[in-house]
């Protein structure tokens, strides 16, 4: 009787799932959150379009060689930012070099080896590290990197100096220094100072806590199950970290280290107080002497005339663009990469 009876019901129609929001609360955080996004690229894009106003008169007057010219005389219409770029380069590949074994170091060791209470005290002391003002890092290393790291950059020019870069005709020979006499110990070493090398330690310090940060969170969203399944098959501590955790987090690696990258081209305070500005193409990362954009409109905007501003201008959206073309090709790298997914299915 009961299976003829079940035989006789209609067939149950599909039951419908809603997917528009339905509560107030649900419509009012969805018009927030797309009318933050919407904000945010309309400021950008004004920033963008303001520069680019602002750079007009500049780029008429320089035409093609502003990209090409080494010296920032705008009064005498010669200018071109040649030689601050390649500085403003350098200085975020030094940083770079010396932040991201730093900050992988420091990440891995803090989701992976530290105890729970020494692990929470890193995590504060490292997002801390990130508030400390960029005045304080530039002081620092003026008055204590500076007289110790001297030592240093005479011994990498006189082991290194050899090294030689053929692509690149500035920087034949990155670690020579010109005019310095290397055989006499007691010569001056005024010629190790404000380098591009001390610049960039400085920033890279100042970026580590940044890098770090994002590793952290993509290493601790590595599947717990691919986690328990290598030390099932015998992997070690770091047999796992290393076919698990740095495989999973290698899109984090690299978008962290590009935003520490794109972080280290705009600083300004730090690196102004720690180079002596030169305006030549400077490709001896140990000698005296280097620039950068953001330095170059920190020390010339009090001072510059209609079209010294207006090249200034032209300067920062050259930065501009080129931190955004960084950060645009982080946030590509990450979007397509496995890192922060989940697998524990």
């Amino acid at each position: 009787m009961g299976n003829d009876a079940s035989a006789t019901l209609p067939p149950r129609a599909p039951r419908t799932i809603p997917t528009a929001p339905r509560l107030a609360s649900d419509r009012a955080f969805g018009f927030v959150s797309k009318s933050s996004g919407v904000l945010v690229l309309a400021l950008m894009s004004a920033v963008g379009l303001f520069l680019a106003l602002r750079a007009v008169p500049a780029l008429a007057d320089a035409k093609g060689s502003f990209l090409t010219t080494a010296d920032w005389q705008p009064d005498a219409h010669h200018f071109g930012i040649a030689a601050v770029m390649v500085g403003t380069i350098l200085i975020g590949l030094v940083a770079v070099l010396l932040a991201v074994p730093l900050a992988l170091g420091t990440a891995l060791y803090i989701s992976e080896y530290a105890p729970p209470h020494v692990k929470r005290s890193l995590v504060s002391v490292v997002d801390l590290m990130a508030a400390v003002p960029s005045v304080i890092y530039g002081l620092w290393g003026l008055y204590f990197l500076t007289p110790h790291i001297t030592g240093v950059s005479r011994w990498m020019a006189t082991y290194l100096g050899w090294v030689r870069v053929p692509w690149l005709p500035h920087m034949l020979r990155p670690f020579e220094v010109s005019g310095a006499d290397l055989g006499d110990p007691l010569a001056s070493r005024t010629l190790f100072t404000s380098s591009t090398l001390i610049a960039g330690l400085v920033v890279g310090l100042m970026v580590t806590p940044i890098v770090s940060s994002i590793m952290r969170e993509v290493f601790s969203r590595a599947p717990a199950g691919e986690r328990e399944g290598a030390y099932a098959l015998g992997a070690t501590k770091w047999g796992m970290i290393r076919s698990v955790i740095l495989p999973f987090g290698v899109g984090g690696i690299i978008g962290g280290t590009m935003l520490g990258l794109g972080r280290a081209l705009g600083e300004t305070i730090a690196v102004y107080l720690v180079i002596s500005p030169v305006f030549v193409i400077q490709g001896h990362v140990l000698q005296n002497g280097t620039s950068s954009i953001s330095s170059l409109i920190a020390l010339r905007y009090g001072e510059a005339s209609s079209l010294g501003i207006s090249a200034l201008m032209a300067a920062g959206l050259a930065l501009f663009l080129l931190t955004l073309l960084v950060n645009f090709a982080a946030a590509t790298i990450v979007a397509r990469s496995r890192s922060g997914a989940t697998g524990d299915a």
